[in-house]
């Protein structure tokens, strides 16, 4: 930052935030903390010019809301949490008096003309998609996954351990079609908050988590996390190495990490490049929130039915398109005009 000839801050950066929870969005709207900028002063990282002109300017620029999205999400209604955020902004607005106010945008269950534009008469800035870019063709998702997410349903989701939070037992959006991971991601959670240890585990139990869910003895997937950790962190292992508990958080954290790159590569199973090798289809994990149904939903009978013909560009474009119709079909309507229900929605059109 720093002040132009008309003595005006010039901000050449921006941050976008993506909260669900409001306390965060407070910290987001308000100027960086004294404490933080005072020990970057003293890091020599900013000047003390630049820390004063912090205290004009909000943390982040943009705000987007997350909604009932896929991954990580608190399950919040849009029509719930957005409204609530763009009245904080408002009070924050009026107490710190920015030049520029902080824009909020929504994300989280965008999928449809009907939902963008229910955002934007919400009062969002902008709106982000997620769950939706995941079946088209730029998505860095394998061929079979972008087919289970265009064949989902809105109920064919669930929530399931999260691998970077694993033993906290915070949980993500997933889909379930066609995928056992949710069920089998919550049978590993129950097995680590029910036993201390590998060797507590019933037989009959571990018999189960060997075969169906490691597909590999207990002892070999404790090897390959021991293999991976001698080389990324000796620390961790260490810690480990004295820790059952940890031990069985560990191998549990690696097959939901690999659940996750088996559905972005599609896993060898699909065409076995060698005799033996292992099917993970059913083991796929796929972030995804109910937006996906909605959307597979809008576009049956349309050319963004196949996965294959779904690009982001045509896709934004369609739904923005299709947020200005409904907007001018509902302004008929509250002057009266009622218009015939095939007319009444726009549905995707070109190619």
């Amino acid at each position: 930052m720093r002040l132009n000839a008309a003595n005006q801050i010039e901000i050449h950066n921006r941050i976008l935030a993506k909260v669900s929870r409001q306390e965060v969005a407070v910290k987001f709207m308000r100027p960086a903390p004294v404490k933080l900028l005072q020990d970057l002063v003293a890091q020599g990282l900013i000047t003390e010019q630049q820390a004063q002109l912090a205290a004009h300017v909000p943390m982040a620029d943009d705000i987007t809301v997350e909604a009932d999205s896929g991954g990580h999400t608190d399950n919040r209604p849009l029509v719930c949490v957005l409204p609530a955020m763009i009245a904080i902004r408002d009070r924050l607005q009026a107490e710190q008096n920015y030049a520029q106010p902080v824009r909020i945008g929504a994300a989280g269950g965008i999928a449809t003309p009907q939902s963008v534009l229910s955002a934007f008469m919400m009062g969002a800035a902008y709106v982000v998609t997620g769950s939706i870019n995941q079946a088209c063709l730029e998505a860095g998702t394998s061929a079979h996954t972008k087919a289970l997410l265009a064949e989902a349903e809105m109920a064919d989701v669930a929530m399931a351990p999260a691998a970077d939070m694993f033993e906290a037992g915070v949980k993500v959006q997933v889909l379930k079609k066609k995928t056992l991971f949710p069920m089998r991601a919550k049978k590993l959670y129950e097995l680590y908050s029910a036993y201390a240890s590998f060797d507590d585990i019933p037989a009959a139990e571990r018999t189960k988590l060997e075969k169906q869910i490691l597909q590999q003895s207990v002892t070999a997937a404790w090897q390959e996390v021991v293999d991976y950790q001698r080389q990324r962190n000796p620390a961790k292992l260490e810690r480990a190495l004295k820790d059952p508990k940890m031990q069985m958080a560990m191998v549990f954290r690696r097959y939901l990490g690999l659940s996750s790159r088996w559905a972005r590569g599609g896993d060898a199973a699909i065409a076995p490049a060698e005799p033996g090798t292992v099917d993970r289809k059913l083991d796929y994990q796929i972030w995804c929130g109910p937006a996906m149904g909605a959307f597979n939903e809008w576009v049956k009978g349309s050319a963004l039915e196949p996965a294959t013909n779904r690009r982001v560009v045509d896709i934004a474009h369609q739904l923005l398109l299709g947020a200005a119709y409904n907007y001018r079909v509902q302004s008929l309507n509250l002057q009266g005009v009622r218009l015939p229900g095939s007319i009444c929605f726009y549905r995707p059109q070109g190619s």
